[in-house]
């Protein structure tokens, strides 16, 4: 299958390049799943039931922080509660389920970058320089947003739901497939929660936000962060200010990042204009040859004005003409 044109690919052919960087995708992902999977005990034991557990960081630095500002309420799992089973295969689809999410966690900085490989040859060397980085930053807030998610969202959720009860006649008995379902849901929504200052950044690019719209929506974006916190953890200001803190500050910097973009745009606009104006004042370029004809004009105009102009001789009295044809006259005689 060739080119169409040099430098380009048909349609098929982009269809195959993508297919070999899902191809690499995929088989990363297998791969870290594969390790994960093998290494069940440190998988579940250490990482996925820790934030239920009183010696989970979370927990225990917010018992001492309750212990000194006097708080008893803001420290959480205390008391664990055990986790079941009610079908045959479901620790086994859970160790599977498991695995695969911790594959994609672990290999998400990869598959970013195979992406960012298949769509970088369709950029101009201009966006290439503005884009710059892109995978970098990507997978850092990604990998910020996982650690929120699982060092701060995920105790305060297991505490909140996990002794939640709408009666004290109901008995709470966690599966291991709603708990599961819980940590991993919360790890990833806040890993793509953190992508808002790059979301913004291509959707200030092509113009679709801009620096008065997230202005505009500011209100509403902080009652519905305040909201989420205030669902999510224990009754009291601390908590909600620990959770939805890091979500505003992600919220204006997307503003900041926003208002760069424009500034940017604007700049380059001005830079146009400008180029534009000085090209429209500035004279066209005559032809060549129109060049030549003018320069020789000009030598002709300069030699006449050299030249002493032509004076025409002054006419002679009649009667010296006289006596003169008298003379002719008798000397011819």
């Amino acid at each position: 299958m060739s080119k169409t044109t040099e430098g380009e690919m048909s349609f098929l052919e982009h269809l195959e390049v993508m297919r070999w960087h899902l191809l690499r995708s995929i088989l990363a992902i297998v791969i870290l799943a594969l390790v994960a999977f093998v290494f069940k005990e440190i998988v579940f034991d250490k990482i996925i039931l820790a934030p239920k557990e009183p010696p989970f960081p979370t927990n225990r630095w917010l018992c001492q922080l309750g212990e000194i500002l006097g708080l008893e309420r803001i420290c959480i799992n205390q008391n664990p509660f055990t986790l079941q089973t009610v079908k045959m295969a479901e620790q086994f689809s859970m160790h599977i389920i498991v695995s695969l999410v911790a594959g994609i966690v672990i290999a998400f900085p990869y598959i970013f970058w195979e992406f960012w490989r298949f769509i970088i040859p369709a950029l101009y060397d201009k966006e290439r320089n503005t884009a710059q980085g892109a995978v970098f930053f990507t997978s850092l807030l990604f990998i910020l947003g996982v650690l929120f998610g699982y060092y701060i969202i995920s105790p305060l959720s297991v505490n909140f739901l996990g002794n939640y009860k709408v009666s004290e006649s109901v008995i709470s008995a966690p599966t291991l497939r709603s708990y599961v379902q819980t940590i991993t849901s919360v790890v990833l929504a806040a890993g793509l929660v953190f992508q808002l200052p790059i979301l913004v950044y291509f959707l200030s690019k092509v113009g679709l936000v801009t620096p008065d719209f997230l202005k505009k929506y500011r209100r509403h974006s902080l009652v519905l962060i305040v909201t989420l916190s205030a669902i999510i953890t224990p009754p009291d200001v601390f908590s909600q200010v620990l959770v939805a803190l890091p979500l505003m500050v992600l919220y204006e910097i997307g503003i900041a990042i926003s208002k760069r973009i424009m500034k940017q745009q604007d700049a380059e606009q001005a830079a146009r204009d400008e180029e534009y104006k000085s090209k429209k004042k500035r004279p066209a370029k005559k032809p060549e040859t129109e060049q030549k004809s003018t320069a020789g004009e000009q030598e002709t105009k300069e030699e006449v004005s050299t030249k002493k102009p032509w004076k025409r001789p002054a006419s002679k009295p009649k009667d010296e003409e006289d006596k003169k044809q008298d003379q002719d006259d008798s000397e011819k005689e």
